[in-house]
């Protein structure tokens, strides 16, 4: 699709700072991968507790000629880790955080695979923002500094984490200027030397041993051997609209589950008025997906089910307990190019800042989404050598026939699929993006064995839709608008004239759309 819009493009993430970097790569003529790239490397300087270079990543990436494609950058557990040891060490559970939860960051492999499918600019350029933000600073966010207090007990343990963000013992307050010296190091080496440097080089030697000082049994091997890989999206039909997604160890199938129970192609009679006075019906289809993605949901490469029988799958009569609510999180950017180009990317280290870990010799906070995995050797989710966790991270593309209609993307844990159900079900409702990423938001917490399962929603949300959410024997737990727990969203709408672009309000991010200056 070549473009007659008077716009190069758009780009929405979560921190003003990372967009602002993403718009800079439009203006010098990039494409909306090099835009993504740009701002998704930039995040993992400014919004560390959301994303960092030891983190996974997923994508959907539409090309000039209409091919939508899937990206999976998600890491594989060490080769040398069995799940009877971690058995023994940690009983019927893995911890929250620790050492035990890194697997390989996938992230920059996958930087790399974009940069290949679709950049214009060179790799280098992706960086030059990141870097300067690293060494030279930036007032940290309003999220980071709050995560910086919640988090205060355990991160401010970790030797590496407490000299960057507790200088003299206290959280890094809101403004104060940001530094992070090895982080900068590593991304000029990055920068220069490619993708490789970071699972086969002098980065690589270093945050392996670093890791391995603490335990963990990730090798140079296992780095060596990480590759992301490309594949097909889950696709489903709504309204008319094509809604593409994640496949697994994606939760992408959580979105098509609830399309299908709110227009009654999965078999029952649909839902009328599914944010009003409908919600109650929604919610119980959200807390059945919950438990599916629970149960269910876990590496195809080890005998996992593939998304169309996770769509179709029935829930559990007694549902297994679910993952603990993440803080923190994920970072989700859109960008779209008039050339063509299309990217909803998700880059995180899960909780927030990840296991806790900052490997102080280069810099790199380190997920920790192998706390995902079942320590039951029943399980589909079980540890594995080399196996890739359950993942709650899953990319967006909407399109009308060919036509891309929005791109969206979302952080929010477990809850992304609810999230982009009720933005696509505004945006359906003629709501602007503006209008679709502000308004009020609820969430089904997932299942704590036999208490009553939750439902966070913001108090200014519809009289109507929490009357119908209580009615459906859910418990109520009210928020202040805006609030973070319930996702950083971003969404670019396609129109005839260009787009139109927006950020959530409950993140530290911004939209920009980049005029065609011919």
């Amino acid at each position: 699709m070549k473009s007659t819009h008077t716009h190069r493009g758009a780009i929405s993430t979560s921190h003003h700072l990372a967009t602002e970097a993403g718009a800079a790569a439009l203006e010098a003529g990039g494409t909306a991968i090099d835009a993504a790239l740009a701002a998704a490397a930039a995040l993992c300087v400014v919004y560390p507790n959301n994303v960092a270079l030891g983190g996974d990543l997923v994508a959907l990436v539409r090309s000039p000629d209409g091919e939508v494609r899937f990206l999976n950058a998600t890491g594989t557990a060490p080769a040398a880790q069995t799940l009877e040891a971690l058995r023994e060490k940690h009983g019927e559970q893995l911890p929250l955080r620790g050492i035990d939860t890194v697997t390989v960051p996938g992230g920059v492999c996958g930087w790399n695979a974009l940069h290949e499918y679709g950049a214009k600019l060179s790799w280098a350029e992706h960086f030059e923002a990141a870097i300067r933000h690293a060494e030279q600073g930036f007032p940290n966010s309003r999220s980071v500094a709050a995560a910086l207090v919640d988090d205060r007990d355990s991160l401010a343990q970790d030797p590496g984490a407490s000299a960057i963000f507790y200088p003299g013992g206290e959280p890094l307050a809101e403004g104060a200027p940001l530094v992070q010296p090895a982080l900068a190091a590593t991304l000029r080496r990055l920068a220069e030397h490619g993708s490789a440097e970071f699972y086969e080089g002098e980065t690589a030697a270093r945050w392996i041993a670093g890791l391995q000082r603490l335990g963990s049994k990730i090798s140079m091997q296992d780095a060596a051997d990480y590759s992301a890989f490309w594949g097909e999206p889950l696709e489903g039909a709504f309204a008319g609209l094509r809604v593409l997604t994640g496949p697994p160890n994606t939760s992408g199938f959580m979105l098509l589950r609830a399309l299908n129970a709110i227009a009654g192609t999965d078999g029952g009679s649909g839902i009328e008025d599914p944010l009003g006075a409908g919600a109650g019906e929604l919610a119980r289809a959200f807390h059945e997906s919950n438990t599916v993605r629970a149960a269910a949901l876990a590496d195809p490469g080890f005998g996992g089910a593939s998304g169309v029988e996770l769509v179709a799958m029935a829930a559990p009569e007694r549902p297994i307990r679910g993952a603990a609510t993440a803080s923190g999180d994920t970072v989700g950017l859109s960008a779209v190019s008039s050339d063509g180009w299309a990217v909803s990317l998700i880059n995180s280290v899960y909780w927030g800042f990840g296991a806790h870990i900052l490997e102080p010799e280069t810099g790199i906070v380190f997920q920790n989404r192998g706390t995902s995995f079942s320590l039951d050797a029943a399980s589909p989710n079980a540890f594995a050598p080399g196996k890739r966790p359950r993942h709650t991270l899953m990319p967006v593309l909407i399109l009308r026939g060919d036509e891309l209609a929005w791109v969206p993307a979302t952080m929010g844990g477990s809850a992304q699929p609810q999230i982009h159900t009720q933005l696509l079900l505004r945006s359906l409702a003629v709501a602007s993006p503006h209008d679709a990423t502000h308004a009020p938001r609820w969430i089904v917490d997932e299942a704590r064995g036999e208490a009553p399962v939750t439902v966070t929603i913001e108090e200014d949300a519809p009289a109507s839709a929490r009357a119908a959410i209580a009615a459906a024997g859910f418990e109520l737990g009210t928020v202040p608008p805006y609030t973070e727990d319930l996702g950083h969203s971003n969404l670019i709408k396609v129109t005839p004239d260009g787009y139109e672009a927006a950020s959530d309000p409950r993140s530290d991010g911004s939209a920009i759309v980049v005029a065609d200056p011919g």
